[in-house]
């Protein structure tokens, strides 16, 4: 039968002979696949009928792919440390970046600062003693126009932003909470929207008229509203109460919006109420550029982000303690930190927790509505929406800041020609820049594409380096700080000798590294605050710890009352044992206590200062070391500092 249909196939070809059957060009058939063998079949049915037992495995999901992600991520800062940070006079509360290339900083002394964004970094242009007490609230209109501050001493400030002038004063009879500009583009009104930090209740301002009358007050929650964000594209006013309750209500009529802004008829088909079903509050709200999602960052450091018009969740990202202990417990490198450095910040994040003065942490879209950014435990995190994956971590390195508040700039927005190649030669790369605040800073932070070109020098040989301008005039306690260290190298002791029940340690100290930490442990010494002080912390392999009045490590001050700031310099590290270093419970916190080191421990340099260098007296350092001690490393048999001997030259120490 099959040689039958062979010849069949031969009496019938017209035209150009078939190619022999062992040619090798697969790709030439074009047409059904030629039939099987009888043979073959059988081998098939019984290959399909081993395979074929039991349940269908379940279908692969497919991967999500963000196409053209790499470009996208080209348009976003990348760098691992800030480039550059300028001083405000108090801590930093508020950032925003304006769509007129504007950058607005507010702090908790009442000051607002306008910086105008350049080709590379900013440049400050203007700055106003907007209120008497802390800006509490910032907001900017949808076209970059006008600005509003605000502060609980019951007032309002309204500013030109392109003439960066104060125009407008509204003072309340109640204390607003929050406020939204929600006017459209081009709209004769400028409608701002501010809450009452009591009620529920939320008053319209036409701010452009001048008056102090709401134009009308609405009681869309019960309680008070904690959070609003202006959508634009939808006109559509987002807005959230503490009691987790959250709302959407039409910025032209005041009602709940309508198809097409939304796609339900029913809340209840919404996901909306899971922030209440959660019990926790929204603490800020944020809107994507096409309106088409947003994000409430809650007060259980959960992120929330939803579908604006379906109002559905897509996706929850946690932020909270627990989620970095499983983090870090996961050992995944990008996100790890070394466990002294952990254990820092998650102290710090138990005081962010608990502190009523930290302005709420928030978090911005890109332009493209694919990246989600905001600030957390590990720095500031960039997560790709689409295939939710965290892509870049910026800051991790920066182990004395805590990020709280970021604004993202990504260039001129605008539709543009399409650009010749001589166009193309003359405009500028792109510069996208995140501007952050941080907790208990009085700065604000630039994250670039470019590292910081020199970390550890600043001009003129500044230690701290080039990439923190002291832009501020300083305090007075800076001034006299500065007048007693002018030449005050020479001035401070360059040794010490800590006499002990155990013997004599003699130390070089490093006035011109360290200034201000020298003078603290000198005038100390000079005044007898350490006569009779015990080594509380003594641990075999590892250091021994004093300077504590009390005791127990839990007291002590500096000569300036309370603490002080990290010193640390490239030349000075915990490279080998004898190192004379500050004891701390974290960045800048420095008192009255010092360790030193019985071997090299490197994974506390930028945490700890070093200030002197043990000369000679090693073995009695060794001996301390080796002493018997409790379950709290306090050795067994009280050994004291009798007093100290400070010395004018380095020779003295040799």
């Amino acid at each position: 039968m099959e040689g039958s249909r062979k010849r069949d196939a031969e009496d019938s070809d017209v035209g150009p002979p078939r190619p022999p059957p062992d040619a090798e060009d697969v790709d030439a058939d074009v047409g059904p696949a030629r039939p099987t063998d009888a043979g073959e079949e059988d081998a098939q049915e019984e290959e399909t009928q081993d395979i074929d037992i039991g349940p269908a495995p379940p279908k692969l999901k497919k991967r999500r792919v963000l196409l053209f992600e790499q470009q996208y991520l080209q348009l976003l800062p990348n760098a691992q440390m800030y480039e550059r940070s300028y001083m405000h006079r108090d801590t930093v509360a508020h950032v925003l970046v304006t769509p007129t290339d504007f950058i607005i900083t507010a702090s908790v002394d009442g000051f607002l600062k306008f910086w105008k964004k350049q080709q590379e970094g900013i440049e400050f242009v203007k700055v106003y003693r907007a209120h008497l007490g802390s800006v509490d609230g910032l907001a900017c209109g949808c076209d970059g126009m006008l600005l509003a501050s605000l502060s609980r001493d019951k007032t309002i400030k309204v500013y030109d932003v392109l003439n960066f002038d104060m125009i407008v004063m509204l003072r309340l009879p109640y204390v607003p909470g929050c406020c939204e500009w929600i006017y459209k583009r081009g709209e004769a009104q400028g409608r701002l929207a501010v809450s009452d930090f009591n009620s529920g209740d939320c008053h319209i301002y036409d701010v452009k008229s001048g008056q102090e009358v709401p134009l009308t007050t609405l009681a869309m929650h019960r309680s008070p509203i904690t959070a609003m964000v202006y959508n634009a594209p939808a006109d559509t006013v987002i807005s959230a109460d503490s009691r987790g309750f959250v709302e959407y209500w039409s910025s032209s009529t005041y009602e709940a919006p309508t198809q097409p802004a939304v796609s339900w008829t029913s809340k209840l088909d919404t996901d909306l109420f899971e922030i209440a079903k959660a019990k926790t509050t929204v603490r800020s709200l944020e809107v994507s550029k096409d309106g088409t999602q947003f994000v409430a960052v809650c007060a259980d450091s959960r992120l929330r982000v939803f579908h604006f018009a379906p109002g559905k969740l897509r996706r929850v990202y946690d932020e909270s303690l627990q989620a970095a202990q499983e983090l870090q417990r996961s050992g995944a490198e990008a996100f790890v930190l070394e466990d002294i450095d952990f254990g820092r910040r998650m102290a710090v994040e138990r005081e962010v927790a608990v502190s009523e003065s930290a302005p709420p942490p928030n978090a911005v879209f890109d332009e493209s509505g694919n990246f989600l950014i905001y600030p957390c435990l590990l720095g500031i995190k960039m997560v790709n929406l689409v295939t939710n994956a965290c892509v870049r971590v910026l800051g991790k390195a920066e182990n004395t800041e805590r990020f709280l508040r970021v604004a993202l700039y990504q260039g001129k927005k605008g539709k543009l020609k399409l650009p010749t190649p001589e166009m193309l030669d003359k405009m500028a790369a792109p510069d996208p820049t995140i501007i952050a605040a941080a907790y208990k800073r009085p700065r604000l932070y630039l994250f670039s594409r470019r590292e910081p070109k020199d970390m550890e020098e600043g001009e003129g040989g500044a230690p701290g380096g080039a990439r923190d301008v002291f832009n501020e005039k300083p305090s007075l306690e800076d001034v006299l700080a500065a007048e007693e260290g002018a030449g005050g190298s020479m001035v401070l002791p360059r040794g010490v000798i800590i006499h002990t029940t155990k013997g004599d340690i003699k130390l070089k100290l490093f006035p011109d590294e360290c200034h201000r930490t020298v003078e603290n442990f000198t005038t100390h010494a000079r005044n007898g605050y350490y006569d009779n002080v015990v080594f509380h912390r003594v641990i075999k392999g590892f250091m021994i710890q004093t300077g504590d009045p009390l005791g127990d490590g839990t007291g002590g001050e500096s000569i300036w009352g309370g603490e002080f700031a990290d010193e640390f310099h490239k030349t000075l590290r915990h490279d080998r044992p004898g190192i004379l270093s500050m004891a701390n419970a974290g960045p800048n916190t420095n008192g009255s206590q010092f360790f030193v080191t019985t071997v090299p421990c490197g994974w506390l340099d930028n945490k700890h200062t070093v200030f002197g260098r043990v000369v000679k007296g090693m073995d009695v350092v060794q001996v301390i070391e080796k002493a018997k001690s409790d379950k709290n490393d306090k050795p067994l048999e009280d050994i004291k500092i009798v007093n100290l001997t400070l010395l004018d030259s380095v020779d003295d120490v040799q």
